[in-house]
């Protein structure tokens, strides 16, 4: 079973309010990038994000119920890189505050893009020395 962090490109194509049990978000129409981490099985946990039916448990889940999942980013690792990540990509994004990172140091683990952001994920990726799969849909 593989571990390690992931990244979700996702596109919401109208501005929406993203109400969770807590919270309530305004995001604008554009991409974005979640960063996230499956350290008990990264492939479920991605597989999971790209399932319509599920649980809403993650402000993710959420947000998945009114945008588009385009692609997934895994990053197979023992150690857990979701917040290196997570501080890297915010240099390039618009962070979305309180989103998802309730358990970690920085104020979001999700960032908006007003472009298609694989240039930026790849960028960030390679900077710091990463290996990483693609998936464009779930297998």
């Amino acid at each position: 079973m593989m571990k390690g962090s992931y990244l979700l490109v996702i596109f919401l194509d109208k501005d929406e309010v993203v109400r969770t049990k807590a919270r309530e978000f305004e995001l604008t129409r554009g991409y974005y990038v979640y960063v996230g981490s499956g350290m008990n099985s990264l492939e479920k946990r991605v597989l999971r994000h790209f399932s319509r039916r599920k649980k809403l448990h993650w402000h993710i889940d959420y947000l998945l119920e009114k945008a588009i999942l385009l692609r997934a980013y895994l990053i197979p690792s023992n150690e857990r890189l979701e917040e290196r990540i997570s501080l890297e990509i915010g240099k390039y994004g618009t962070p979305v505050e309180g989103f998802g990172s309730s358990d970690l140091k920085v104020k979001s683990n999700l960032y908006r893009f007003n472009v298609e952001p694989d240039e930026v994920i790849i960028r960030v990726l390679k900077k710091l020395g990463l290996k990483w799969v693609l998936t464009f849909s779930p297998p």
